[in-house]
């Protein structure tokens, strides 16, 4: 910063006042210190800002290793949203063993994050998470809105209660449910919802199949489809889709045949044939909500309403009356 104060013959306070993006800087002064930056390729030490102000500016960002639609359109909200706060995301991976969490949690925590934000897909993230992360404000993502005010979600209720009403009106009534993994948060509270909303309406329980969220595994479940369904929920869009693929690959057409509805509305929902029916999930809103959270939070401030937000059903093809 020395360097650059003298080359643009300024001094090295001021300096730090165009870095930081102080008003009052006459627009000369400023392009001088900008044009120094660039001629020294000066780049700020991170480590060096740390000890001069005590704070970091870093947020870690815990993810799941597997790369599924949810966590990864969270986390790059997150990491869009912790930079236009002037934040800086630190991020890494975990496997769902305690072990991993627990490691991910050294690295973080061993960089002086100033908050955290946990995807805890599972209850083994929460558990280390809730013996370890004590020390500063953490927001949950992929957790349901069990932490409130602290998590951050759209409601997985709604979205199946949006689900299985756009099959009722269209005349179904023997609807099955591929789950998501058994030891999945989210996947459980979409399984707990149909299974109310079933048993509410009065209508029959077929069994359930479990899946692991991937395409192939509702390829696989394509093999235990009821007989006598007429539509099924699938607790994610790529289970969705390869269950599409092995119905069709057994002369069953959807949804003449039988209806399918997934579950986030990835991009290629609209384009697989027939285009796919889903619950959408605003990810974009859960990465920027839960950086509002800890913003105020380590602002001193009153936490905003984090109440769950809404799903929205996109109604394309999938999805028809059922045939006589």
């Amino acid at each position: 910063m020395h360097d650059v104060a003298a080359r643009a013959g300024v001094s090295h306070q001021t300096v730090s006042r165009v870095l930081n993006g102080f008003e009052g800087i006459r627009p000369g002064t400023r392009e001088r210190v900008l044009a120094a930056i660039s001629d020294l390729g000066y780049r700020r030490n991170v480590a060096a800002r740390s000890l001069a102000t005590g704070r970091s500016q870093a947020v870690g960002v815990l993810v799941p290793d597997t790369p599924n639609f949810g966590p990864t359109s969270s986390f790059y909200a997150v990491e869009r949203a912790l930079r236009d706060a002037g934040f800086q995301a630190l991020s890494t991976a975990t496997a769902n063993d305690a072990a991993s969490v627990d490691e991910a949690l050294d690295f973080l925590f061993g960089r002086s994050i100033e908050a955290l934000v946990l995807m805890a897909p599972t209850r083994n993230v929460l558990n280390v998470a809730d013996a370890r992360a004590n020390n500063v404000p953490v927001a949950y993502l992929l957790t349901g809105d069990e932490r409130a005010p602290w998590s951050v979600s759209v409601d997985q209720g709604e979205g199946v209660r949006l689900a299985i009403d756009h099959l009722v009106s269209m005349g179904h009534t023997r609807i099955q449910h591929i789950t998501g993994p058994g030891d999945s948060t989210e996947g459980r509270l979409r399984e707990s919802a149909f299974v109310s909303e079933m048993m509410r309406r009065g209508l029959p329980r077929l069994p359930m199949i479990e899946g692991d969220w991937s395409a192939q595994s509702g390829f696989e479940a394509g093999e235990h489809v009821d007989h006598s369904a007429t539509a099924v929920l699938c607790a994610n869009d790529q289970m969705a889709l390869g269950l599409i693929h092995a119905l069709g690959l057994h002369g069953i057409d959807v949804p003449r045949h039988i209806s399918v509805i997934g579950f986030d509305d990835i991009p290629e929902a609209a384009h697989t044939m027939p285009p796919l029916t889903t619950v959408r999930q605003d990810f974009r809103a859960v990465g920027s909500l839960a950086v509002a959270v800890l913003v105020a939070a380590l602002s001193g401030e009153d936490l905003p309403d984090t109440s769950p937000l809404p799903a929205e059903l996109i109604v394309r093809e999938s999805v028809a009356p059922p045939s006589m």
